[in-house]
């Protein structure tokens, strides 16, 4: 891959040279209570810093199985036995992330899972990668692809 460009606003025209294309937008948070919710605003830091020079986009999609289950019945799977954000905030701040929806719009994908983090905090980035994969909810991941990234340090993402 030549580059990777991030556009955060609508596009009218796809760019032609585009070798891959994925659209998201990001939303509310659909699973976390409020205690959840304060913990992470409080812990995550924000994307982009200088020395988070490792970006890992991995995008998912969730088997039928997932779709048909009840809000509450995906958060119980999701928090109650996969403990998907206590997990998360083990590796925050090294660790920043930022979740993106697009089943919404009809994409290949239900989620990106955008990744930052130093080079020195690649082995927790793949420990945590091996805890969210051994979890319940990953029963229910039907594909995912691990694209990692790596730029200069004085340069932007």
């Amino acid at each position: 891959m030549e580059r990777l460009d991030i556009v955060n606003n609508a596009l009218t025209e796809i760019p032609t040279d585009s070798a891959w294309v994925l659209q998201s937008f990001v939303s509310n948070v659909r699973y976390a209570n409020r205690d959840e919710i304060t913990m992470l605003r409080a812990l995550q830091p924000g994307l982009n810093r200088s020395e988070a020079v490792v970006a890992v986009l991995i995008p998912i999609k969730k088997n039928a199985q997932w779709w048909e289950l009840a809000q509450d019945e995906r958060r119980a799977i999701f928090e109650e036995q996969s403990h998907h954000t206590a997990v998360g905030m083990e590796y925050l701040p090294e660790v920043a992330r930022q979740l993106h929806h697009c089943r919404d719009l009809g994409e290949p994908f239900d989620f990106l899972t955008w990744f930052e983090f130093a080079p020195e905090h690649t082995q927790a980035f793949a420990d945590l990668l091996r805890r969210m994969r051994a979890s319940k909810e990953w029963d229910y991941v039907e594909r995912e692809v691990e694209v990692w990234l790596y730029r200069a340090p004085e340069e932007g993402l």
